[in-house]
């Protein structure tokens, strides 16, 4: 038998990453999270529906891997106000389709729905995800991600860790 050896993801792998990465968030474990992502790797959700770029308006978020490495930092450390309360999430993602592929990345499309409770407070999050997937040395990694919510222009509750 001979293994095929592919460069560009099979929707197959493509789900396993986006189901690891939803797993990680659901146990805040954002050490496990943040190894998904390339070094150059961003995290994008909009603050207005079908927002162009994140550069040139505001957003809700657009972190850097710098900036998702403090925000990590901050939620593990033992003084952080995070730490009063456990964090408990459960992430369903459904509708994953790729929308482009080449062989230098591969983008999904995928919707969402997002529970979280904190601090004695529920809250449900949904809207739709694309991520842009690329080949690394140990498999593939999540290049860019960008969470399109469906109230993004709605009043929200803090949002304690990345949905």
């Amino acid at each position: 038998m001979t293994s095929v050896v592919r460069s560009n993801p099979a929707i197959r792998d493509i789900e396993e990453l986006l189901y690891a990465e939803a797993s990680f968030l659901d146990q805040a474990d954002l050490d496990g999270w943040i190894d998904l992502y390339t070094d150059d790797g961003t995290y994008w959700m909009p603050v207005i529906p079908n927002q162009e770029d994140p550069i040139n308006h505001i957003s809700l978020f657009y972190d850097d891997r710098v900036m998702m490495e403090i925000r990590r930092r901050n939620l593990r450390h033992p003084r952080a106000p995070s730490k009063d309360y456990a964090i408990r999430c459960s992430h369903i993602i459904s509708n994953i389709r790729i929308i482009e592929q080449s062989d230098l990345k591969t983008v999904v499309a995928s919707n969402f729905h997002c529970l979280i409770y904190y601090n004695e407070k529920q809250t449900t999050y949904g809207g739709t995800y694309q991520h842009e997937i690329v080949k690394a040395d140990e498999g593939f990694k999540i290049r860019h991600k960008r969470v399109d919510l469906i109230n993004c222009d709605a009043a929200l509750n803090t949002i304690i860790i990345y949905i």
